[in-house]
């Protein structure tokens, strides 16, 4: 191919994205970022190249984030063990305290970092000043909540003011006022209804939903509301991706048009879901 050939298709790529960008300039689109995507360099820039481009168009974007992987190995480094009951972390005073320094002085600042390494205005938010939880009584985690109600106002500030606010998924306690872990799916899924995002992307190292979860020949690329509940009687929708896809259906029934399950690992799949025709995850859609 020389030059002129991929100067055309560069075109060609950026004329069927034109569209989408006029039709999604000044939206927000609220983007959840999880799993092994936050581990590996390229997936992670790739992505936040992605996120600085929708920026750059006008899109107002909300990021929350997990840190699954970075927490376990700083409380290794700590001298305990990560524990997990039912696919969720045993959060302990020590553990808690471990949690909130991990997401709030290490994950958080590098995504930060990333965004204005890249010309784009982007700033933390502590997850506890936007979200309470209730705790989880059974079983029992420790600090470990559901959340119960959603401050937008710090979130809806930054974005009036051109800003990503970049937010970490704990929460204060309704009753106590303690700090608490929560699922960063889940809170991410009750930010898009607070917020009311017109898109919700989950950016992680999975396809997408599949019917064969060895087979990615599998993947469902449209996945309709009323669908989910014999997909998870059958099990086809189970595990974690259960909990998953049922925010996924709050958020929608509370006002977000859709929900989009994205491969991380695919360089620009954030990108190609939302700004072309065919996508290449798993579209929720009422």
């Amino acid at each position: 191919m020389d030059k002129l050939d991929s100067a055309t298709m560069k075109a060609a790529v950026l004329t069927e994205a034109l569209p989408y960008i006029l039709d999604f300039r000044g939206s927000i689109v609220l983007v959840k970022i999880g799993g092994s995507v936050m581990e590996v360099e390229e997936n992670l820039d790739s992505l936040m190249n992605d996120i600085a481009f929708m920026r750059a168009v006008g899109i107002k974007v909300v990021i929350v984030h997990g840190g699954g992987k970075a927490i376990s190995r700083a409380i290794k480094e700590s001298g305990f063990e990560p524990r997990f009951v039912e696919g969720q972390r045993v959060t302990d005073e020590k553990t808690m305290e471990i949690v909130r320094r991990t997401l709030n002085n290490v994950v958080n600042p590098d995504i930060v970092e990333r965004l204005v390494a890249r010309g784009t205005n982007a700033k933390p938010i502590h997850g506890n000043w936007v979200f309470r939880a209730r705790k989880i009584e059974k079983p029992d985690r420790g600090y470990v909540g559901d959340v119960t109600d959603v401050d937008i106002r710090s979130v809806c500030e930054m974005l009036d003011a051109g800003i990503i606010p970049v937010v970490t998924p704990l929460a204060t306690g309704q009753s106590d006022a303690h700090l608490y872990n929560v699922n960063a799916d889940l809170a991410a899924a009750a930010l898009a209804k607070a917020i009311k995002a017109r898109k919700f992307a989950l950016v992680s190292d999975v396809p997408g939903l599949l019917k064969d979860p060895d087979d990615p020949n599998t993947l469902f690329s449209t996945l309709h509301l009323d669908a989910i509940d014999k997909l998870a009687r059958d099990g086809v929708i189970s595990g974690g991706m259960l909990p998953k896809i049922l925010s996924c259906r709050d958020a929608i029934l509370a006002g977000v048009r859709k929900v989009h399950l994205v491969d991380g690992r695919m360089p620009h799949s954030l990108l190609l879901e939302i700004f072309t025709r065919e996508g290449v995850g798993t579209e929720i859609i009422q």
